[in-house]
C-alpha cells in the first residue's frame, strides 16, 4: 500500500505530512525543498514526483510509505498499486489567500492575477480530481478538513489510523499542529 496525501496548493498538505510522520509513518521525502516563511516546518516533498507523468513506475518507491502528490499529478498513478489518499481541503478563500501571500513574499506575484479566475480554474481541478479518485477502484480516499486537523488533531488522527489500517501515536500527531501557522484565515 502506498499512502498519499494531496489537495490544492496552500490546503495543509504539508502539515498533514509531519503529522504522519510524527504518528510513525516513514516518508518519501528528499529533504530538497527546505523549510522557508511559507511553510517554517518544512515541506516533506519528493522531487522525483514530478515525473510520475513520464516515469509512473517511480511510484513503486512509495510502498509501504506516505508521499506528497500534488492534486495534479494524482491522474498520473498507474495501476498495479493500493493506494490511500488523504485528501486535504481547505476553503477556497483561504488558499487564494495564502498562496497569494507565498508570491508575494517570493516576488513572484503579478497584479494582474485574477482571484475568481484562479477560483474557478481550482474548482473545475477538483472536478476533476473528485472524478479520477472515485472512479479508481485500487484508489481509497479519505477527504480531511483543514479545519477539523486545527479543532481536533486526536480525532483526526484516530481517522487516519482507521483509513490507513495502522497504529499511529495521535500525541505527537497532535503536537504537529501550531495555530499561530495558521495566518490565512476566510
Amino acid at each position: 500500500m502506498i499512502t498519499i496525501v494531496s489537495g490544492l496548493p496552500r490546503s495543509g498538505t504539508s502539515l498533514m505530512m509531519q503529522m504522519l510522520v510524527a504518528g510513525g509513518l516513514t516518508p518519501l521525502s528528499d529533504g530538497e525543498r527546505q523549510a522557508d516563511d511559507d511553510n517554517p516546518r518544512g515541506y516533506l516533498e519528493w522531487e522525483r514526483i514530478k515525473t510520475l507523468p513520464n516515469d509512473p513506475s517511480c511510484i513503486a518507491e512509495g510502498e509501504g510509505k506516505v508521499v506528497k502528490v500534488i492534486s495534479r499529478l494524482l491522474l498520473s498513478l498507474p495501476a498495479g498499486h493500493e493506494y490511500r489518499v488523504i485528501f486535504m481541503e481547505r476553503p477556497m478563500p483561504e488558499i487564494l489567500a495564502s498562496q497569494d501571500q507565498m508570491l508575494r513574499r517570493r516576488g513572484t506575484y503579478k497584479e494582474s492575477t485574477n482571484a475568481a479566475m484562479m477560483a474557478a480554474a481550482f474548482e473545475k481541478h477538483l472536478r476533476e480530481v473528485d472524478a479520477w479518485l472515485n472512479g479508481k477502484p485500487y484508489v481509497k480516499t479519505l477527504r480531511v478538513a483543514y479545519h477539523d486537523v486545527l479543532r481536533n488533531p486526536k480525532a483526526i488522527g484516530e481517522k487516519l489510523a482507521d483509513f490507513l489500517r495502522v497504529k499511529l501515536n495521535f500525541e505527537a500527531m497532535s503536537k504537529q499542529v501550531d495555530q499561530s501557522l495558521y495566518r490565512n484565515r476566510s
